[in-house]
């Protein structure tokens, strides 16, 4: 708990928590109602993920399955950064 804010950065940094606003009145104004506030990450997924305990734990247990599912979340991650990009510029 004590370093929970800190976590939290880790995560935004890593890509594993976007950060996004959306303002529905802006499309009335003809602006993208959509505002993708996150950078490219600055962070290693892997190293925020083996900050949690949950992520850890699934590593220990299962390590062959661990390794797949790890490189199929950072996959999906680069994918969802690009396309909340995409949508940002439109």
């Amino acid at each position: 708990m004590g370093s929970s804010i800190a976590e939290e950065k880790l995560a935004v940094n890593a890509g594993y928590w976007p950060l996004y606003r959306y303002n529905p009145d802006l499309a009335k104004e003809g602006k993208n109602p959509f505002v993708y506030e996150s950078k490219d990450p600055t962070v290693d997924m892997m190293d925020f993920l083996m900050n949690e305990t949950r992520y850890k734990a699934l590593k220990q247990l299962y390590p062959d399955v661990a390794e797949d599912l790890y490189k199929l979340a950072l996959e999906d991650k680069k994918k969802k950064h690009a396309y909340y990009k995409k949508l940002s510029e439109m």
